[in-house]
């Protein structure tokens, strides 16, 4: 991307991601590091949220000591990674590397946690090392409860059916699976119910799978199964594709929930019908990580972490915050990579004043966009901005704030390239 419009656009948003951050801070401003430490702060997870509780930690803080723990050597973007699928991106355009915090002076550690202690204070890791906080972050993401699928919690079932959704190997297995389908197959994507990560994310790859299909295998079918009653975002520039662009290529079902899968014959079962495609895409129901679980972080229909809104600070443990897709949302609240970064920004202004004595920001608003590709090319956005109401302890939509776009158009592609980097570039403090 170097067309003028891109770069400008570019410049457009990297400012406004700064001037939310600040906002969100209150007082807080970009400082030195020198002086003596306020306080240590590990950061589990080095996602959206992990990764930008570090960086703003960091920036924000003064001297605060971080580190953040990351099982993974990369960053890989679940958002743009549907792209991967449908053949218009690699793997590569959406992995980062986490150079730009180290840099910051945040201390990266590639590693497993294994349990977290909060009235010790310590987290310790799978080699048998402990650190020791002063504040904790967790932003575990979510996992699968393949318990609820019958049969889908084999070990063989869970090789053949790929959800994909958390990007990275099974990204790249299940684009190989969809290459390796015959012109004249189906390709089935299973759609759980909400609340799951990335709202419109599962109606997303079902467009980009058919405009693939629909110039390599026009034979081809996409079929999705959708478990809600209805399109769960934008809905009607999600109809309006799979009417006007992948007509005779994609059906859509609502109400047909996955109830059991047999892997040997490769058949999702729903309520009153059998579904056998060459390809099935099976994105089983969620909850927040075994590490919140196994921390006793979940405390909300046995599913989420409960936050106080105001730090992120969970319910259930003092002094640990927690971030991302693993929290029960506020009202209208999206699981989105942007709404994970916002969190880290109040969590990381909040535990600063924490760590100095001070007042927490009293009125922090947060914004999310985010944009869907219903082509290689063509792309539909939403956006919403939050206000935190003190009456009912927690963020509101703003009335009036938010909206979609008016139609899918190559202009809002190139947007929603130029966020992406854009949020890697905030996360991860890239040049």
């Amino acid at each position: 991307m170097t067309d003028h419009t891109t770069l400008s656009r570019r410049r457009l948003l990297g400012a406004g991601a700064a001037f939310g951050a600040l906002s969100l801070a209150g007082c807080a401003a970009p400082s030195s590091s020198s002086g003596p430490s306020i306080g240590r702060v590990v950061v589990v997870g080095g996602g959206f949220g992990g990764a930008t509780a570090a960086r703003y930690l960091r920036m924000w803080g003064g001297n605060v000591e971080v580190t953040l723990v990351e099982r993974n050597a990369s960053f890989v973007s679940c958002p743009i990674s549907n792209l991967v699928l449908g053949g218009y991106k690699q793997i590569g355009d959406v992995t980062r590397g986490y150079d730009g915090l180290k840099a910051l002076g945040v201390k990266v550690v590639q590693g497993e946690v294994s349990a977290i202690d909060a009235a010790a204070k310590t987290v310790k890791l799978a080699d048998g090392s402990t650190l020791r906080y002063d504040r904790l972050v967790v932003s575990p993401g979510i996992d699968f409860m393949t318990e609820a699928v019958g049969g889908l919690g084999a070990p063989a079932a869970q090789a053949r059916f790929l959800h994909g959704w958390k990007a990275g190997a099974q990204t790249v297995a299940l684009r190989r699976q969809i290459e390796a389908m015959k012109d004249g197959g189906v390709f089935a994507i299973s759609i759980p119910k909400v609340p799951y990560r990335c709202p419109p994310g599962p109606y997303e790859r079902a467009c980009v799978v058919a405009s693939y299909l629909q110039q390599a295998k026009p034979k081809s079918k996409v079929l999705v199964l959708d478990a809600n009653p209805e399109v769960q975002s934008k809905k009607a520039l999600f109809e309006k594709a799979f009417k006007d662009r992948y007509a005779g290529i994609l059906e859509y079902r609502a109400n047909a929930e996955l109830k059991e899968v047999d892997a040997a014959g490769g058949v999702a079962r729903l309520e009153f019908e059998d579904v056998k495609a060459d390809v099935l895409n099976l994105i089983p129901p969620q909850r927040a990580a075994d590490l919140a679980k196994n921390a006793g972080l979940v405390n909300v229909n046995n599913r989420w972490v409960g936050v106080n809104w105001l730090t992120m600070e969970s319910t259930a443990l003092p002094g640990v915050h927690v971030l991302g897709d693993a929290t029960f949302p506020a009202p209208t609240m999206p699981k989105s990579g942007h709404m994970a970064n916002q969190h880290a920004k109040v969590a990381a202004a909040a535990i600063i004043q924490l760590l100095k004595g001070e007042a927490v920001n009293a009125t922090p608003v947060v914004m999310n966009t985010c944009y869907s590709f219903v082509s290689g090319k063509d792309v539909i956005h939403v956006a919403s901005v939050h206000q935190y109401d003190a009456a009912q302890k927690t963020f509101l939509p703003v009335p009036g704030s938010g909206g979609v776009s008016a139609g899918a158009n190559q202009v809002e592609g190139r947007y929603a390239l130029s966020w992406a980097d854009n949020i890697w570039a905030d996360s991860l403090a890239l040049a």
